[in-house]
């Protein structure tokens, strides 16, 4: 049978290896059959407190076998999984429990009596509150707070179908609002099967996850798609560069898929010499260190409204591109003008993209819908790009203003109107600034209001306590005057030209 939802896509009767956690003195070993009993314990667990068909599941847990069992037990009773940055602050857990209407907020053990973040904003909008964590014989759903499904209890177990919601993830927006993105189980899986065929993945492969399961990237191309091929995935609670290559080489890893930042870190946190056995030679996923490893690096493009993976350059032997992402990976990829019609090759245009991973539509979005596909069906980006006569897509700028820190999408506009509640603040303008490590880092320009001062050090602990700790701003420019357009708008690339002409930071002290 074809895999068309999260609970078909992997052999349930397998007893190979699906999931290592790392963990001393002795790791998590857990085989494709035990992981599936484990999801339908869960799913039983989660039907029993009241969950039902498209509820929203808020998944406030980090990378762990709980959060694994949790996220695909929601998909298979046909909820809709909604991982969540376990590092976000109070008011971020308020605007995605609430903006999905989130039936339960499953949250590490002790959060609960901490009374944590996510605990407080599920408490606020009537979501149940769990504690989800691994005793050493199973997953457990510790029923804090039954909220809203009070009442509700003793569902029944359902059958995930194609078209389903499964996923939810939120994209951040030029319009400040994150976007819902929902994923349907025929996106995943499409996109599964893809990353498969792209990269050629096999039962025999083991992939090192090291992006956060909260992200498209590792959720998808570091943690479905190898469980759709058979193959292994070693889940360290986060990425350490420090244990990376001890985990890597203890668990035989043969390959990972990471943002150019994790690759930069590693590159200056070389393996140790293994004379016994190179396990180098077959690393598929390599950034700028194909000399050094002799593994291909293979670039790729991917987003969240695609279910990951659109476009990358293919294993050799077939030809990689230099500078570019690639071609489609099971998704057309065309370059369209904004009347939706498609550009002469090798022109430039906003980079487009049909096919059955991509979303279709924003959740309560008319408006982004309407102005996000055209009337075909190709879904629009928000990047400019060309395609050179072989198909490979080179992407040139971007249209939309999202800041892109590592990976991380950080809204401008969002940023903006957390500082302009900053009581000395009267104006603040968000935007990237070039950054060795990350791509892009955050910078804002400040006005102030007359008579005010306000130190960098004050206005970044006060930020910090209203957003996730990616997206403080590195850079705090200090102004009386906003740059300004003949019109007198305000244009973010105008503020960050003349912002940068400055040699450094001026703060007000």
């Amino acid at each position: 049978m074809a895999a068309t939802t999260l609970s078909n896509s992997f052999s349930s009767g397998d007893n190979s290896t699906a999931i290592i956690i790392p963990s001393k003195p002795q790791a998590l070993t857990v085989s494709y059959k035990e992981l599936s009993a484990e999801i339908l314990s869960f799913q039983k667990k989660l039907a029993k407190l009241g969950v039902t068909p498209q509820a929203a599941v808020s998944i406030a847990l980090p990378n762990t076998y709980e959060f694994i069992v949790a996220f695909l037990a929601s998909a298979w009773q046909r909820g809709i999984a909604a991982p969540l940055n376990s590092a976000y602050k109070q008011e971020e857990f308020e605007f995605y429990i609430d903006d999905l209407s989130s039936a339960v907020a499953l949250v590490p053990k002790g959060q609960y009596q901490q009374n944590g973040p996510a605990v407080r904003a599920a408490r606020k909008y009537k979501a149940a509150i769990a504690e989800c964590y691994w005793n050493g014989r199973e997953v457990v759903l510790d029923v804090k707070d039954k909220g809203k499904l009070k009442g509700k209890e003793n569902q029944t177990v359902e059958t995930a179908q194609p078209d389903d919601i499964a996923l939810v993830l939120h994209t951040s927006g030029t319009t400040g609002r994150p976007k819902a993105v929902p994923l349907t189980h025929k996106n995943l899986t499409r996109t599964m099967k893809n990353i498969k065929a792209t990269y050629n993945l096999t039962p025999e492969d083991r992939t090192m996850l090291v992006m956060p399961l909260f992200h498209v990237h590792g959720l998808l191309a570091g943690f479905l798609a190898p469980l759709y091929s058979g193959g292994s995935v070693i889940v360290p609670p986060k990425f350490s560069a420090s244990e990376f290559w001890d985990d890597f080489i203890t668990h035989k890893a043969n390959w990972y898929t990471a943002v150019p930042t994790i690759h930069q870190i590693l590159l200056k946190n070389p393996p140790p010499n293994h004379k016994t056995q190179d396990p180098f030679h077959q690393i598929l996923l390599f950034a700028s260190l194909e000399e050094q490893y002799n593994a291909p690096v293979l670039e790729a493009y991917a987003m969240t409204e695609a279910a990951h993976q659109m476009t990358s350059n293919p294993l050799p032997p077939a030809k990689r591109q230099p500078g570019s992402v690639g071609i489609g990976q099971g998704v057309e990829v065309a370059i369209l003008d904004q009347e939706g019609k498609e550009v002469p090759q090798g022109s430039e245009a906003e980079i487009c993209i049909r096919g059955e991973n991509v979303t279709r539509g924003y959740l309560n979005n008319p408006e982004a819908n309407k102005s996000s596909f055209t009337s075909n069906g190709f879904f629009r980006t928000g990047d400019q790009g060309k395609q050179d006569k072989d198909g490979y897509v080179i992407i040139t700028g971007r249209i939309k203003e999202l800041i892109n820190k590592g990976g991380e999408k950080i809204s401008p506009i969002e940023l903006d109107n957390v500082l302009a509640r900053h009581p000395d603040v009267s104006e603040a303008v968000s935007f990237a600034v070039p950054d060795d490590m990350y791509g892009q880092e955050v910078a804002v320009a400040i006005v102030l209001k007359p008579g005010k001062k306000l130190g960098e050090g004050d206005l970044r602990t006060w930020v910090a306590d209203k957003v996730a700790k990616f997206k403080v701003p590195k850079k705090i420019y200090f102004t009386d005057n906003m740059p300004k357009t003949a019109t007198g708008k305000i244009q973010r690339r105008i503020v960050a030209d003349t912002m940068m002409k400055q040699e450094k930071p001026k703060s007000k002290l």
